[in-house]
C-alpha cells in the first residue's frame, strides 16, 4: 500500500473525526440547526466511506451504525438528547481507538459488536420496539425479508415497485422521477465496489429511494444489480453519468414520473399516520433511503483479500476526487464553532430528558444502574490512555516553498563566491568579508522562512478539548459553557506537542474543581451554568494562553493547611504569604485539598506537569484565584524554542545568557535601592528585588563594586538580575538541560558559540528570590504624591 496515501488516511481521519466531534457539540447544544445536522452527516458519510475504502470494516461498522442513528434525527424521527448523543460520541470514540490501533500496528483487532448493537437500538427509538437491541439475528432476518420481498426479481411492474419503495409525498413536487437499474461487474468484495460506485454518484443527483435499501447494497447484499430512484435529474445526464462510474456494466433508466397519478392508495404506499411513532418495529428496515449515497463500507463479515483491499484503496484514489475535496474543505464550514460559546454540556435535571417507553420503562430502570456502571469502567479505562496526538504533517503555503527555494537557490550562488573569493579568484574588487555578509542575510532569511511553516494554528490542539470538556461536564451533572479565543495564534510544532497535554490537565482540573454544581452555583446567586474561557494572545516573542473558570476558587487557608500537614512548610512560614504565593502550591506534585480522590483531577494531581512541562520549553505558569469568583491559570511560552536571542552577561570571568524577551530594561547599578534592608529597583511605582547572579548561581566569584541591573519584565518576572558585564546579543540554538541536569533551578539549557563554547542560558523565573526580596515585595506601598516617610527608602552604596 501506498505510504503516502495511508499516513493521508490516518492524518485526514483524525481530522475528521476532531471537526465531527465539535460539530456535534454545536447540534447538542443547538438541535434545531438543520444546516449543522447535514454538514454532521456528510461527515460521517465521508467518515464511514474512507475506512470501508481502505478495507477497515470494523471502523466502517461503526461509522455505519451513526450514520443510521444520525439519519434518525436528520429527517425527525428521533430526538437529539443527551443520551443519543452520548452513544454518538462513543462511537466517535470507538473509531478513533481503531485509528490509534491501525496507525500503531497497522491493523485493528477491536470488536465493536456490542457498540453497534447499541447504537442501532437508539437509531430505531430504544423504547420497547419489538425488534430489541440484542436480537441481531432477528433483525438480519426481517431486512432479508424485507429485501427479498421487494427485489427486482419478485416485482416485475416498475411503476408498482416505485409505489412499494417511495412515498408519493416525498416526490410530489418532481419535475422528473426516474427508475435507474444498475448492475455492476463485481468481484469477491460486492460491498466495496457497490460502495465505491455509490461513492461517486454525485452529490446534485437526488436519490430518494433504493432498492434493495442502501444499506443493503453497502453490504453487498444484491444479486447481480440494484435499483436506485433519482428525482430531478434528466434521463440522458442519468444514463451518460452513472454509465461511466465504478465497475459498472449496465444502466436502464425508466421515467415513471407518473407512478403515483391516480394510485395514491396502490402498491403498497406508507401511510404517515404513524409517523410521530417511535415504537414502530419496522421503522428501521423500512425507512426511505437516504437522499445521499456516497458511503463506502465493506461486508464486516466477509474476509478481505489484501491485493483486492489495495486495488479498492487505489480506485479511490483515482475514482473519489469530490470526496477528497469535501475533507479539505471540512474545517472551513466548521472554522468558527469554538469561537462561540455554545459548546455547552447539560447533565442532571437541567440536561434535555430522554425519551422513555411507556411500557417496559420499570424493566428498563432495573438493570440502568449495573449499564452505567459498565460504560464508566469502559469509558474510563479509555480515557486513561488516551492524549493528544502528535502533530505528523503541516500545510505549506505554496508562496513559502516558492521563496525557500529562492533562498536555497541564492545560497548555493554565495557558496560559489565565497570558494573563489578564498582562492583570490573574486571578481569586481569583492572579498571574502563581502561574501560572509551576503550569506549571513541568506541564513538569517532561510532561518526565518523555516521557523515561519513550522508555526502552527493553536486550533490544532484547542479543537481537541470542547469535547472533553462536554464528556467530564456530564459526567458529573454539571452544566459548562466553554468558549474558545485565539485559536488562530500559531506555535512552533514542538511546542505545540509538548503543550497539549498540561493543557488538558489545566481544562480537566477547571471542570471538575473549578465549576461548582448547578444548585450550589444557584444559591450563590450565579447562573446555574458555569463558563470556561481558553484564550491565547501573542506578546512580541511569547504566546499566552489562559484557562479561566467563574467557579469557586482556590481556598487559600485551605491551601495553607494542606502545604503544612504535607510538610511543604510551616505554619509561620507560610501565614506570612500572601494568598499570590500561597496558590504556587497548587502545582507541587500530589498537592491536592481534596481529601476525596476524583477518576478526573484534583488541585495539584497532575498540575506538577504543567509547571515542570511548561519550565521544560522555557516558559512560566501560574494562577490567581478570588475565592467564590473563580481562577485562572496563566501559561506563557515562547513562540519557537529553537533559535532565540539572548544577551550575555558576566559574572567575574563566567558567561550566561538571558532571552531578550524576557528584559525591560538595562542600566547600572546605581538605580539600586534598599528597602526595608533588602536590595530592589525602583520603576512606575513598582519594585523589582535584585537577584546577585552570584548568590543565585553559586559562583565563587567576587563581585566588582560596580556592575549592571537586567530588569525583567513584570509580566514574566517582577525580579531584577545584577552581573558586572553586559556584553553582546547573539542568537543560539538552545539545547535544554537532559539527565541529572534535567530540571536545575535558574538554568534553562546550554547554547554552544562560535568559538566552542558552551554558554549557560539563564531561566529567569527559577532564579533564587532573596527572602528579603520576597518580604519587601509583600510589604511595598508606593510612597503618596507629597507625603514623606510614607516608605524608608535609601539609595544603596556604590
Amino acid at each position: 500500500m501506498d505510504e503516502e496515501l495511508y499516513q493521508a488516511f490516518i492524518t485526514e481521519s483524525e481530522e475528521s473525526i476532531t471537526r465531527l466531534n465539535n460539530s456535534l457539540l454545536e447540534l447538542e447544544s443547538n438541535p434545531e440547526d438543520t444546516d449543522a445536522i447535514d454538514e454532521i452527516f456528510r461527515q460521517a458519510h465521508t467518515l464511514k466511506g474512507n475506512f470501508g475504502a481502505m478495507g477497515f470494516d470494523n471502523a466502517a461498522t461503526v461509522a455505519h451504525a451513526v450514520e443510521d442513528l444520525l439519519d434518525e434525527i436528520r429527517h425527525d424521527r428521533l430526538d437529539v438528547t443527551a443520551e443519543r448523543m452520548d452513544l454518538v460520541f462513543d462511537g466517535m470514540d470507538e473509531i478513533l481507538e481503531i485509528l490509534h490501533e491501525i496507525d500503531e500496528h497497522g491493523e485493528s483487532r477491536t470488536d465493536p459488536t456490542e457498540l453497534v448493537e447499541e447504537i442501532r437500538a437508539a437509531a430505531e427509538g430504544d423504547d420497547g420496539s419489538e425488534a430489541p437491541a440484542g436480537n441481531s439475528d432477528a433483525a438480519a432476518a426481517d431486512g432479508s425479508a424485507a429485501a427479498d420481498s421487494s427485489s427486482p426479481a419478485a416485482e416485475t411492474d416498475v411503476a408498482a415497485l416505485t409505489r412499494d419503495v417511495l412515498d408519493g409525498g416525498t416526490v410530489a413536487g418532481a419535475d422528473h422521477l426516474y427508475h435507474v437499474a444498475v448492475e455492476l461487474d463485481t468481484g469477491e468484495m460486492k460491498g466495496v465496489d457497490a460502495g465505491l460506485f455509490l461513492g461517486n454518484v454525485p452529490e446534485e443527483f437526488d436519490v430518494v429511494g433504493a432498492d434493495p435499501h442502501v444499506d443493503s447494497i453497502e453490504r453487498g447484499e444484491f444479486e447481480d444489480g440494484f435499483s436506485l430512484f433519482v428525482a430531478n435529474v434528466p434521463g440522458e445526464e442519468l444514463d451518460a453519468t452513472l454509465s461511466g462510474l465504478w465497475k459498472v456494466e449496465s444502466v436502464e433508466c425508466t421515467d415513471v414520473s407518473g407512478a403515483f397519478d391516480g394510485a395514491a392508495d396502490a402498491g403498497g404506499a406508507k401511510p404517515e399516520a404513524d409517523a410521530d411513532s417511535e415504537t414502530d418495529a419496522d421503522a428501521g428496515s423500512d425507512s426511505p433511503a437516504t437522499d445521499d449515497t456516497e458511503s463506502v463500507v465493506a461486508d464486516p463479515s466477509a474476509e478481505v483479500d489484501p491485493e483486492e483491499a489495495e486495488a479498492a484503496v487505489e480506485a479511490l484514489a483515482a475514482f473519489s476526487g469530490g470526496e477528497s475535496d469535501d475533507a479539505e474543505e471540512a474545517p472551513e464550514a466548521d472554522a468558527d464553532a469554538p469561537e462561540s460559546d455554545a459548546v455547552e454540556a447539560d447533565a442532571g435535571g437541567d440536561a434535555p430528558a430522554a425519551e422513555s417507553s411507556a411500557d417496559g420503562g420499570d424493566d428498563a430502570s432495573d438493570s440502568t444502574a449495573s449499564e452505567a456502571e459498565e460504560k464508566k469502567a469502559k469509558k474510563g479505562k479509555k480515557e486513561k490512555g488516551r492524549s493528544i496526538s502528535a502533530v505528523k504533517s503541516v500545510r505549506v503555503d505554496v508562496d513559502q516553498l516558492d521563496q525557500l527555494h529562492e533562498l536555497v537557490e541564492q545560497l548555493v550562488t554565495s557558496r560559489i563566491k565565497l570558494r573563489q573569493a578564498m582562492e583570490g579568484e573574486g571578481t569586481g574588487g569583492e572579498t571574502g568579508l563581502d561574501t560572509l555578509d551576503e550569506l549571513d542575510k541568506i541564513s538569517t532569511n532561510l532561518q526565518n522562512t523555516v521557523m515561519d511553516m513550522r508555526l502552527i494554528p493553536l486550533k490544532k490542539v484547542f479543537d481537541k478539548f470542547p469535547r472533553m470538556v462536554r464528556d467530564i461536564a456530564r459526567e458529573q451533572d454539571k452544566r459548562v459553557r466553554f468558549k474558545v479565543e485565539g485559536e488562530d495564534i500559531e506555535l512552533d510544532r514542538t511546542i505545540l506537542d509538548e503543550i497539549s497535554d498540561p493543557l488538558m490537565h489545566v481544562l480537566r482540573n477547571a471542570v471538575d474543581h473549578g465549576i461548582e454544581m448547578p444548585d450550589e452555583r444557584e444559591a450563590a446567586g450565579k447562573s446555574r451554568t458555569g463558563t470556561i474561557e481558553l484564550s491565547a494572545r501573542r506578546q512580541h516573542d511569547t504566546v499566552i494562553v489562559t484557562v479561566e473558570d467563574d467557579g469557586g476558587g482556590i481556598d487559600a487557608d485551605a491551601v495553607r493547611d494542606k502545604a503544612v500537614s504535607k510538610g511543604l512548610a510551616t505554619r509561620e512560614e507560610i501565614t506570612e504569604l500572601p494568598d499570590e504565593e500561597v496558590y504556587d502550591y497548587v502545582f507541587h506534585p500530589g498537592f491536592s485539598t481534596n481529601d476525596e480522590i476524583t477518576d478526573v483531577s484534583g488541585r495539584g494531581v497532575g498540575m506538577d506537569v504543567v509547571k515542570t512541562t511548561v519550565e521544560s520549553l522555557d516558559g512560566s505558569a501560574d494562577v490567581t484565584s478570588t475565592e467564590g469568583e473563580g481562577s485562572k491559570f496563566t501559561i506563557r511560552l515562547p513562540v519557537s524554542v529553537a533559535i532565540i536571542k539572548v544577551l550575555f552577561v558576566s559574572v567575574g570571568d563566567r558567561e550566561f545568557g538571558v532571552p531578550i524577551k524576557y528584559i525591560d530594561e538595562i542600566s547600572r547599578r546605581q538605580r539600586v535601592e534598599t528597602i526595608n534592608a533588602a536590595e530592589v529597583v525602583v520603576h512606575e511605582d513598582r519594585i523589582f528585588p535584585l537577584i546577585r547572579l552570584r548568590n543565585a548561581l553559586d559562583v565563587d566569584i567576587d563581585e566588582s563594586d560596580s556592575g549592571m541591573v537586567v530588569r525583567i519584565r513584570p509580566e514574566d518576572r517582577q525580579v531584577a538580575l545584577h552581573c558586572d558585564r553586559v556584553t553582546r546579543q547573539e542568537e543560539v540554538v538552545v539545547t535544554p538541560l537532559q539527565g541529572p541536569l534535567s530540571g536545575t533551578r535558574g538554568l534553562s539549557g546550554t547554547a554552544v558559540i562560535g568559538d566552542g563554547n558552551v554558554i549557560p542560558i539563564l531561566d529567569v523565573s527559577t532564579l533564587e528570590l532573596p527572602e528579603r526580596g520576597r518580604r519587601a515585595m509583600r510589604e511595598w506601598t508606593p510612597p503618596s504624591t507629597g507625603e514623606e516617610g510614607a516608605t524608608d527608602v535609601e539609595e544603596a552604596a556604590d
